[in-house]
């Protein structure tokens, strides 16, 4: 069902990796520009490739099971985001490149946090088809 509270969490999730990355800066170069994903064409597709796992697994609402395995493959994407971030900001000697981190490089967390709260709703959902299911 479409109107679960998954699909609400999951919609959250995809807007957070679709439509926050054109707002908020990743970091700030040390000549004060600011560096947004749209720049990089690795994160634009790792943000847009969460958000378009969120929107398919939204309408995958039928088959639960392969819903949980994307929300779950979801969170992968989005802790090796997490990870190119931590990556990119600890491996740099100095300040060579990343002066400043903006608000941008805490998105992949807040998916994340959405997508984990959609998976235990769906779960939740399963269980409960499940225990049904030995009544009859």
């Amino acid at each position: 069902m479409i109107q679960r509270i998954q699909t609400i969490y999951l919609f959250i999730a995809a807007g957070v990796s679709a439509g926050l990355i054109f707002v908020f800066e990743l970091w700030k170069t040390t000549s004060d520009q600011l560096f947004y994903a749209q720049d990089d064409s690795i994160y634009l597709g790792l943000f847009l490739g969460s958000a378009a796992l969120s929107l398919i697994s939204i309408f995958m609402y039928k088959n639960r099971k392969s819903q949980f395995m994307l929300g779950r493959l979801n969170i992968i994407l989005n802790f090796v985001l997490l990870g190119l971030f931590v990556y990119r900001s600890l491996n740099l000697s100095g300040e060579s490149d990343v002066s400043e981190k903006g608000i941008g490089i805490v998105l992949p967390i807040v998916s994340i946090v959405f997508l984990v709260l959609a998976n235990k709703a769906i779960k939740k959902d399963e269980d409960l088809v499940k225990s049904v299911d030995r009544l009859r």
